[in-house]
């Protein structure tokens, strides 16, 4: 993750014009800092991909009115934009987004039924500073994937273990638990899931 910080602090709107196409990074948007973000790969990708499968065969067998979106940015405030690993969004409430169409730009919380990013090296990011802009913007539900378990003991404990953090918004606020090993994963969004964390951790395919 780099700082563009040669660059002058951007409004959103100057940073979806800036935005280049066919870029090998993708880029955020953080307090009006254009923040360079390495596109996944690896195990992070293996796992993005997992989620991505396994979340959209739910969505077909439930017939919801969810979807996935191949990439999207979430405008949040302060000047700061956010390209989730993972968004399911619900194309019911799709006629509130005025940018959607033009720019596949989410700003109503409501409209994303459930965000989660893979920590990879700066778990703080997730754990922090997105955890408090997905809140504020009243997305219901936020996976935290810290296959390496590598975030903060304040969040994953101690010993620290790989851990999936699921946050629920109630009453504006979200609330945490941690789901590790062989528990079966809760989420308010999917209640029908059938897979473990640690089914998530190795990405595995078997999982129907």
């Amino acid at each position: 993750m780099i700082a563009l910080s040669d660059k002058k602090p951007l409004t959103f709107d100057e940073f979806v014009e800036w935005y280049p196409e066919d870029s090998e990074h993708r880029y955020e948007l953080r307090r009006g800092v254009v923040i360079e973000m390495p596109k996944p790969r690896g195990k992070h990708s293996e796992i993005a991909g997992f989620l991505i499968k396994q979340l959209n065969n739910i969505i077909d067998r439930q017939a919801s009115p969810y979807f996935i979106p191949r990439e999207c940015l979430v405008k949040l405030l302060d000047n700061t934009g956010y390209e989730p690993d993972v968004a399911v969004v619900d194309r019911s409430l799709l006629t509130e987004e005025p940018r959607w169409e033009s720019s596949s730009i989410l700003e109503n919380g409501r409209s994303l039924r459930l965000v989660v990013e893979v920590v990879s090296t700066n778990w703080r990011d997730d754990y922090l500073v997105k955890m408090a802009d997905y809140e504020s913007l009243g997305i219901q539900e936020y996976w935290i994937v810290d296959y390496l378990g590598i975030g903060g003991r304040r969040y994953i404990g101690n010993p620290k273990q790989p851990t999936l953090t699921v946050c629920t918004l109630v009453e504006g606020e979200y609330e945490l638990q941690q789901f590790r090993g062989s528990d079966r994963l809760l989420s308010p969004t999917f209640p029908n899931l059938e897979w473990t964390t640690a089914q998530m951790f190795a990405a595995s395919s078997s999982v129907e």
